[in-house]
């Protein structure tokens, strides 16, 4: 019987084989596996990621699907480079940003070593061997976790989830007016039938052998509440001096109950204080001194509402952020984009006190330091900083973004924004847009000094403050034709201001709301190519002193300059699996060719041969 069924395979087997014989020759075979290999180099990958995320959508687990909720309101944000999600682990299309909040006063990693960072220099480089974060004791592959560091509002967001459906949500942010206070919100939500139980790990003080604590009550919002009292002392390395430091924070339980199908919400800010550095027997009186200053900041935070400290700390970093770069995403090796430049300026703000804004400054100052601001003269005096590679760092660790941090700070004080950096973040920003496009204000004028070689990308550098009542938006907009143009349009204004481009050979052209454009120029030697001030007479003297020999309309780019910004290579819109493919199907047609000559050629050699060998 098993033999029969063999015979009868090897028979089907024959016939199939004979079949094929005679209807598929070398030639259809081959035309064949070029259609079949075209199909699946276009449609195979489409196909993929169709089975792959039908596959993926079926076994998805929940904790995968709570996170995707919780993340859900900061994904445009996070398109447009105005936030970064980052999850635990990192996922492959993700930037490794670290999740870092910080005022200028303190800073704090949420990420890998969950330090506090406190100010000495230019920078937050001096780590306190305590971390005032709320955390409970969770298994580590228990839960699903991502983080969101939202720039424009200063405040980041975690994300914890549990495979039963129940999450945790923390806001951390580093309060801008009142810059001691670090302030905790969690909410954790149980929609379970089952009571979910969380235990909250304390302060650990076992790395700061100098620290001690005690406990203290005073009243909080008609409740009395008890907080923990740290101090310390910090050694300062190649010193015999030290800092004293102070935190005060809120005592909480030990455990939490969250009932079934409720939430419960954790509200919980710390004060840190500390001293400049002193000498070691002053040590006491100073912590003493800390000691009661930081107690009596907790009770003026803990007097403000909830979402009042949040708004009032949200419109500071709006405020920061008023003044900024926009500039068109380039795909080619190594460009600067919108998400390093905005990490960046996050980064370095936050190692910036915003003392305009801060409840602790006197009255009489604030309109000093805004001062500070409408007087920008000499700054930006140095190279554009786009193209300063040493200046765009990874910021994956504190110690990269302190380096990246203080190189930042050294490059504007030296490079004449010294004034500006006195009136803390809001001169930062400014300074920092300011050397984007090597903006610098000089002698009654403003003056845009980029190279026209460079202008290869569209670029828009929003609100250049001029003065307390001026704000300046000035554009580059490459064309179709490869050529750039300047477009400059006032944001408000308190009196008539004028513009000319480069050699300002041209009559003075008044700005006003709406953008009024300009050819970019080239001159020989080279000068800036845009020239802006109030003074109409200055602006016309400016010609006589602006000595050039020749000023021509600046050349357009080559279109493989542009082609490897737009797409990445220099080969134009078409994607390199096209050229690819293209290389394959010459390659194949010469092959098939030369098998055609080949078979022409031999074949007839050997039916010569076999016609005329037997005569």
């Amino acid at each position: 019987m098993h033999s029969y069924y063999a015979m009868d395979i090897l028979e089907t087997l024959r016939k199939l084989k004979r079949y094929l014989e005679a209807y598929f020759t070398y030639r259809r075979a081959l035309i064949l596996l070029m259609v079949v290999f075209c199909l699946i180099l276009y449609g195979g990958p489409m196909l993929f990621r169709w089975i792959s995320r039908k596959s993926t959508n079926q076994v998805k687990e929940i904790a995968e699907r709570c996170l995707s909720d919780r993340l859900l309101p900061f994904y445009f944000e996070n398109e447009e480079f105005n936030a970064n999600i980052l999850h635990v682990p990192k996922r492959s299309n993700e930037k490794p940003y670290l999740p870092f909040v910080g005022n200028g006063i303190f800073g704090l990693d949420i990420y890998s070593d969950r330090s506090l960072y406190i100010k000495k220099g230019r920078t937050l480089s001096v780590s306190v061997p305590v971390s005032p974060l709320v955390e409970f004791s969770l298994e580590p592959d228990s839960y699903h976790e991502a983080t969101v560091v939202q720039y424009i509002t200063g405040i980041l967001y975690k994300f914890q989830c549990f495979s039963s459906g129940s999450y945790i949500s923390y806001q951390y942010y580093a309060h801008r007016t009142l810059p001691s206070v670090l302030v905790q919100d969690i909410k954790i939500t149980n929609p379970t039938s089952e009571p979910m139980h969380l235990r909250i790990l304390p302060p650990n003080l076992l790395h700061w052998p100098s620290a001690d604590s005690h406990m203290l009550s005073f009243q909080q919002l008609r409740n009395s509440k008890e907080y923990m009292i740290v101090a310390g002392s910090l050694p300062i390395p190649n010193s015999d001096d030290v800092i004293a430091v102070c935190l005060v924070m809120r005592k909480l339980l030990q455990v939490v109950e969250v009932k079934p199908l409720s939430s419960l919400s954790i509200d919980s800010m710390t004060v840190i204080n500390y001293s400049v550095p002193i000498s070691r027997n002053q040590y006491e009186y100073e912590k003493e001194a800390m000691e009661k200053k930081a107690v009596e900041q907790m009770k003026i935070a803990s007097m403000k509402e909830k979402h009042m400290l949040k708004e009032s700390h949200a419109a500071v970093w709006n405020q920061l952020w008023s003044t900024g770069i926009t500039i068109s995403y380039s795909k080619a090796a190594d460009a600067i984009n919108g998400d390093k430049i905005n990490a960046t300026m996050y980064y370095v703000l936050s190692q910036v006190p915003a003392p305009i804004y801060e409840e602790v400054t006197k009255e009489s100052r604030k309109p000093e330091l805004a001062n500070i601001l409408f007087y920008a003269e000499g700054c930006y005096q140095g190279y554009h900083t786009l193209q300063a590679a040493n200046l765009w760092n990874a910021l994956s660790t504190f110690e990269e973004i302190d380096a990246v941090a203080s190189l930042w700070l050294l490059t504007l004080e030296k490079q004449g924004c010294h004034n500006l950096l006195k009136a803390g973040a809001s001169g930062a920003a400014q300074a920092m847009v300011l050397s984007f496009g090597s903006l610098r204000f000089s002698n009654q004028h403003l003056e845009l000094n980029i190279h026209p070689k460079y202008l290869h990308r569209d670029y828009t550098f929003r609100r250049v403050s001029y003065g307390n009542l001026t704000h300046v938006n000035i554009s580059i907009v490459v064309k179709d034709d490869n050529k750039a143009v300047l477009c400059v349009a006032l944001d408000r204004s308190d009196k008539n201001y004028y513009a000319c481009d480069g050699g300002c050979l041209d009559d003075p052209v008044q700005l006003g709301p709406h953008k009024t454009m300009f050819p970019v120029k080239l001159t020989d030697p080279v000068t800036a190519i845009l020239y802006i001030t109030y003074d109409k007479k200055h602006m016309e003297d400016l010609r006589h002193a602006i000595h050039v020999k020749e000023v021509v309309e600046a050349p357009p780019h080559e279109h493989h300059v542009i082609a490897l910004h737009k797409h990445g290579h220099h080969l134009g819109g078409l994607p390199t699996l096209f050229w690819v493919s293209i290389c394959f199907l010459i390659t194949v047609f010469h092959l098939f060719l030369c098998k055609l000559i080949y078979n022409e050629y031999c074949g007839s050699q050997d039916k010569y041969r076999t016609r005329y060998g037997k005569l």
